[in-house]
């Protein structure tokens, strides 16, 4: 006989719905209420769980820090344009199942003071990974960059990491950060990042680059901002096919936003 699965404890549920939601309509347009109407519990059950609505949004963000965290530990481990597009790729999926948080990010720093200092700390976190990156790189002979150079390179990625979605809100407002459309969002961040990193690859390596960038712009200027249709280029997942079982990695399965 089947054994039933054991039903989610509700403080989890309330996570999820709560993600599911901020994600959706924003997190300053998502009450405690509203949450525990989606859920179908009363409003005291919730506040039983989470007395506040900054201690889910709190939650939310150390489960995504830690996994975070995790993913950028394999930094240190890119040693070509695959591996940084699947390094970068994998970022961006992270992003876009805690997008609220870069959403929203503006009004969130505003009202919650544990939340700046985590992000600020996050922000140099970012950096620090892809001074790893371009380190690793770098030793591998696939990337010459002058030390002076790296910091500023760092933290133009990390802008292009932490905004990219707010720039996909500002094109479309109505649709763009729908689930449909993560594909293509994910694509077009992870290739503007990557092509930061152009003018420092060795010939060989920008010359993939370079290919891997023809199949997203294609010939409807897809890496401009068009839609890509939700195809992923051969070459990228090739590189996810040959790498999924090491890092860099993240835990959540690719392209499954909330």
């Amino acid at each position: 006989m089947a054994t039933r699965k054991a039903p989610r404890r509700t403080a989890q549920r309330i996570l999820e719905a709560s993600l599911d939601l901020f994600n959706r309509f924003g997190e300053p347009n998502v009450s405690t209420t509203l949450i525990a109407a989606e859920l179908g519990i009363s409003p005291g059950n919730l506040y039983y769980h989470y007395p506040a609505k900054d201690e889910l949004v709190n939650r939310l963000y150390a489960d995504y820090e830690q996994e975070l965290t995790q993913l950028l530990q394999a930094a240190g481990s890119v040693q070509d344009v695959e591996d940084a597009w699947f390094f970068m790729h994998s970022l961006f999926e992270l992003i876009w199942r805690y997008r609220f948080l870069y959403r929203d990010l503006n009004d969130l720093l505003s009202k919650n003071r544990h939340l700046e200092t985590r992000l600020q700390q996050m922000l140099a976190d970012k950096a620090d990974a892809i001074r790893a990156l371009v380190g690793g790189m770098g030793q591998s002979g696939q990337l010459a960059i002058d030390p002076r150079e790296i910091d500023a390179l760092a933290h133009s990625m990390v802008v292009v990491l932490t905004y990219w979605l707010n720039y996909e809100y500002a094109r479309d407002p109505r649709s763009a950060l729908e689930p449909e459309q993560a594909q293509g969002a994910l694509m077009r961040g992870a290739y503007h990042a990557l092509r930061l990193l152009a003018p420092y690859l060795e010939p060989g390596q920008r010359q993939h680059l370079l290919a891997l960038s023809d199949v997203y712009a294609g010939t409807s200027g897809n890496a401009a901002g068009g839609d890509t249709g939700g195809t992923q280029p051969a070459a990228a997942k090739n590189s996810q096919q040959r790498r999924r079982s090491s890092p860099p990695s993240s835990s959540s399965p690719a392209l499954a936003p909330t």
